[in-house]
């Protein structure tokens, strides 16, 4: 028994050192899942009374991943608590949450898109709603938008810096006219459909040509509904990302008389012609004028010229007696 006790001795300080380290080991193991119970511990909490379904692995590489853990977290929760369906009907899954985040998404208001399109009964999934705000678009005002449709001022002051659109009829009386525009988002065409500016163009241009083809601004300002009326006719919300309710004509003004001013102004411009083609006449005239006085002034010339050269011929007739000869033959009497 005596001879036992060192060889026992011996085998505890051998085992020594082995429990040493596990005891360590358990000791490291069980600050680190201090930590991670301090850290994470309320966010997984969180989730799993709210069946959101998240693990505390999915948690952890959120953080190797540089994904605000908090957020997807929220965004789930309100997913589930709203009762828009589970991950496998919805797509609404920790790793795309995770997805649209790295892509800089807006994930909580993609999540509230979701919710408020099925309260509304709109169709709108996970992916329709992260490309929609991947696109730039406020995904949550264009469902808010689907529901209560929104006014837009025709022209709009904020981006044209005018407050009414001028028309002319064709009596050539100008309208000033101001109008408003109610649409709602259509989300079908919301990804590459024009925007506001484009159905204020096309509204503009619509009325423009609707009182241009007016035969007098009184017609227009006794129905202005025709206008909006043909206006709508038009289909102008295609191709956009909205869809028109209404247009309506907020004020109509009455503005200058232009088809009098340019009729004045063609007139005075016709007189100014006129003078112009009168003066070019007058001074043709006198041109030529001056052109027959030159030429009755060269034949003069011409007949001096010609009247200076008779004594000439005289004188060198005398000289060759050809005078002299023609008076013997011709003399008085006509003999020789």
């Amino acid at each position: 028994m005596v001879h036992g006790l060192p060889i026992l001795f011996a085998q505890l300080a051998d085992s020594i050192p082995w429990m040493a380290v596990v005891g360590i080991v358990l000791v490291l193991f069980a600050v680190v899942v201090a930590i991670i119970a301090m850290v994470y511990g309320n966010i997984w909490f969180r989730a799993y009374m709210s069946n959101a379904s998240v693990s505390m692995y999915s948690l952890i590489g959120m953080s190797f991943r540089q994904v605000n853990a908090s957020l997807i977290v929220q965004a789930k929760v309100m997913a589930v608590q709203a009762g828009i369906g589970l991950e496998r009907e919805t797509g609404i899954t920790t790793q795309r949450l995770e997805a649209h985040y790295l892509a800089g998404g807006n994930v909580p208001n993609v999540i509230r898109a979701i919710i408020a399109a099925h309260r509304a009964d709109i169709d709108l999934d996970f992916d329709k709603a992260a490309a929609i705000d991947l696109a730039g678009r406020d995904v949550l005002e264009a469902v808010q938008t689907s529901v209560y449709p929104k006014v837009i001022d025709c022209p709009d002051p904020k981006r044209s810096h005018k407050s009414t659109l001028s028309a002319i009829a064709k009596n050539g009386v100008e309208l000033k006219v101001r109008a408003r525009v109610t649409v709602r988002t259509n989300i079908e065409r919301l990804i590459g459909g024009a925007t506001e500016e484009t159905i204020i163009a096309r509204v503009g241009e619509g009325i423009i040509t609707s009182i241009g083809s007016a035969d007098t601004h009184l017609d227009v300002m006794e129905s202005p509904d025709l206008v909006s009326r043909a206006v709508l006719e038009r289909g102008l919300d295609a191709q956009t990302a909205f869809e028109i309710v209404s247009i309506d004509i907020a004020d109509i003004d009455v503005g200058e008389n232009i088809g009098a001013r340019l009729q004045a102004d063609q007139a005075q411009a016709d007189t100014r012609v006129a003078q112009a083609k009168a003066e070019e006449r007058r001074a043709m005239a006198t041109a030529r004028e001056q052109e027959m006085k030159a030429e009755v002034a060269r034949n003069r010339a011409q007949v001096v010229l010609a009247e200076a050269e008779v004594p000439l011929a005289m004188s060198a007739a005398f000289r060759e007696g050809n005078m002299q000869g023609s008076a013997s033959i011709d003399g008085p009497g006509g003999k020789r």
